[in-house]
């Protein structure tokens, strides 16, 4: 399951074709976008190492930035915050009024008052009250909620004998879970699933950040007056005393840069483990374990491909390349793991060498919970469906699009027809579908509620 190839000519839809010295850094950018880019961006990456450890390129039709390929120049920008800062008010083109407003990456580069986008000791405050709530976490309960979610979304499908496992199972999954971690009331949970699936699927993405940050003020107002044993009331309560709007910006980016790796990590390994011979039988006899798959994707498909975004805080030279200050340089997990130089190694290095977590200061704080979630996840679907299979080619699977994350568009699958766990209420009108959901699939009052609900029957 390896992206990466051995292309190094332009790939299709690069700027190069038009002509040009591919030596000429400025004379052109490669796009980290469109329809080539996501059918196959490992040609990407290995055209861009023409340029050595980073390459020019757009991540979005006038956004220009530089794509760090190499292993070790990635983790030079990664562990060096002296020369490398993650704060984005530093961004030179947005500040001088060169980047849309209206531009589709915004989101996850304009500036936020949490930790992702600070620096020294601010960085320090926020991620400790991040880790030390976090860390507060019980293992065991977060796994009987993943069973209860698992059990409970399996149960909306396993009498069609057919799924979308991305559009009903891994992207509500995490976020279902998570509304349990950060104790979600039920009107505020429905309203954070909605919203976060507006935004991560492209769909009214304005109108899914107002549902977002309505919840999430409800939320923190909630659990300022009534604090309970989740993550919410944990940061509250923290030595760092975080003010709302920080509150509400940490939550943001815990839930929404959880919940969307989590997804592709999912899909992806289940992608593997239901096409490759290695998991589900032939001569190997299905001998690798869940665990193996995701590790495969950490390595091969980090569902975060390109990201780390660090600005210099003066013109740098990574390694004979040229950084001028204040543009972004982003980092990119997939292709540093798939360096050249790593592969004699490679198979030998630690697990967790490879950087789809990131590393240095800014690593991800929760990535010991979203892989537990993710293996239990897959675990507790296999075991709910034992026949299940692809129902379509795997060449016919598409991705998304984007310049950050790698996720398939949809993953379809068939399997024995199941009976339900537990009986459905009865649809409050003849609009509803037989499992009292709206014909679009929305459950009336919300998945978090509806998941409440079906628990408690």
């Amino acid at each position: 399951m390896n992206e990466q190839s051995d292309f190094a000519s332009p790939p299709p839809g690069c700027p190069a074709h038009a002509g040009g010295d591919a030596t000429q850094m400025d004379s052109f950018r490669t796009p980290l976008y469109g329809e080539e880019w996501a059918a196959d961006p490992g040609a990407f990456y290995a055209y861009l190492r023409q340029y050595g450890p980073a390459a020019p390129v757009e991540l979005a039709p006038g956004v220009p930035a530089t794509l760090v390929t190499e292993y070790a120049a990635a983790l030079h920008v990664l562990q060096n915050p002296e020369d490398f800062s993650k704060d984005s008010r530093r961004w030179r083109d947005f500040n001088e009024g060169r980047i849309a407003p209206d531009s589709p990456v915004l989101p996850m580069m304009a500036y936020r008052p949490n930790a992702f986008y600070a620096d020294g000791a601010e960085h320090l405050r926020l991620r400790q009250a991040v880790t030390d709530s976090l860390a507060r976490l019980d293992t065991h309960r977060v796994s009987r909620q993943v069973e209860r979610v698992s059990s409970y979304l399996v149960d909306q499908f396993s009498e069609r004998g057919t799924a979308d496992l991305i559009e009903d199972y891994t992207k509500l999954l995490s976020l279902l879970v998570f509304n349990d971690i950060f104790g979600c009331p039920a009107d505020a949970g429905n309203r954070l699933v909605e919203g976060f699936t507006k935004m991560f699927d492209g769909v009214d993405a304005e109108a899914g950040s107002v549902l977002i940050a309505e919840a999430l003020a409800e939320l923190v107002a909630f659990k300022r007056a009534k604090p309970g044993n989740d993550v919410t009331s944990w940061l509250l309560e923290h030595p760092a005393k975080l003010s709302d709007e920080e509150m509400i910006h940490q939550l943001l980016t815990l839930i929404g840069a959880g919940a969307e790796p989590m997804r592709n990590l999912m899909a992806t390994a289940l992608l593997i483990m239901l096409s490759d011979e290695r998991f589900f039988g032939g001569q190997y006899g299905g001998a690798l374990l869940v665990e193996d798959a995701i590790d495969e994707v950490l390595w091969n498909v980090p569902p975060v491909s390109n990201f780390g975004i660090h600005y210099p805080v003066r013109d740098v030279d990574l390694y004979g390349v040229k950084l001028p200050a204040g543009a972004p340089v982003v980092v990119s997990f997939a292709a540093a793991n798939a360096d050249p130089s790593l592969s004699s190694s490679r198979q030998t290095l630690s697990k967790r060498a490879h950087l789809a977590w990131s590393a240095g200061p800014h690593a991800c704080p929760a990535k010991d919970p979203a892989q537990l979630i993710s293996i239990a996840a897959i675990e507790k679907l296999l075991n709910h469906l034992p026949d299940i299979e692809l129902s379509v080619p795997v060449s016919s699977l598409t991705w998304r699009p984007g310049p950050f994350t790698r996720g398939l568009v949809s993953l379809p699958v068939r399997f024995s027809p199941v009976r339900r766990v537990r009986p459905q209420p009865a649809p409050a009108s003849a609009s509803s579908g037989a499992s009292g959901q709206k014909a679009g699939g929305k459950p009336k009052g919300g998945w978090w509620s509806s998941m409440l609900a079906w628990w408690r029957d």
